[in-house]
């Protein structure tokens, strides 16, 4: 297996040293092909890169598109993509090899971590671990990994301006394919349930899933999502 690790950034210039650094440290001597997709025009995040070694690309800006040109560039048979503020366990690469390697499966995600102490962040992580099992639909955060050609057959993710990680992976699941939820988890940053106020964030994702799932366009749920 070859892995191609796609992170998506946006004003990510703060994080992205340290984001490649843990990655660089569970893959040494280059055996992991990193790149990064910047959607801003100014390319203020790829300039902040300090290893020559990371692919650096410029895209339109939107998660899904930024995604797409990652993966059009990618010489891994494996696509693992990663938010700038998302950390993997520390054998997580082993992990997904280990995956990629079972035919069963198409590829997979992580349970789900958050960085941040509290008893509602604690009920949030088990309520997506939990919802991301019976569903089989697991979320952008819980580092979504899959096989490249698969990826391709499937046109990649849909230009959406929300939930392409959950149009994925209902596409995925009405073809009849399997991915495995790994029960290590990443963890991810809080920051947004900070900025945002932890209850109104928890309540305003999950009205729109809902939402969502009733049939709303990822174009209208997006102008609740900042």
């Amino acid at each position: 297996m070859t892995l191609s690790v796609i992170i998506p950034v946006l004003h990510e210039e703060a994080l992205i040293n340290d984001a490649i650094g843990r990655l660089k440290g569970m893959a040494p001597d280059d055996a992991v092909e990193i790149i990064v997709v910047d959607g801003s025009a100014e390319r203020e995040t790829l300039r902040a890169i300090s290893d020559s070694n990371v692919k650096g690309i410029t895209s339109k800006k939107g998660r899904a598109c930024q995604m797409n040109a990652g993966a059009e560039a990618a010489l891994g048979n494996v696509l693992l993509f990663l938010h700038a503020d998302t950390e993997l366990p520390s054998d997580g690469l082993q992990r997904i090899s280990r995956t990629m390697h079972d035919d069963r499966f198409v590829g997979g995600a992580f349970d789900l971590a958050i960085d941040e102490q509290g008893p509602l962040f604690r009920i949030i992580e088990r309520t997506a671990s939990l919802r991301s099992r019976l569903t089989r639909v697991p979320y952008g955060d819980q580092a979504i990994f899959v096989k490249k050609d698969y990826f391709t057959a499937m046109e990649g993710y849909k230009e959406l301006p929300l939930m392409e990680d959950v149009d994925l992976m209902r596409r995925i699941r009405a073809r009849g394919d399997r991915i495995f939820i790994i029960p290590e988890k990443v963890k991810t940053s809080g920051r947004r349930w900070k900025k945002e106020g932890t209850v109104r964030c928890t309540l305003r994702n999950r009205a729109i899933m809902l939402l969502y799932m009733l049939g709303t366009s990822p174009e209208k749920l997006a102008k609740w999502y900042p």
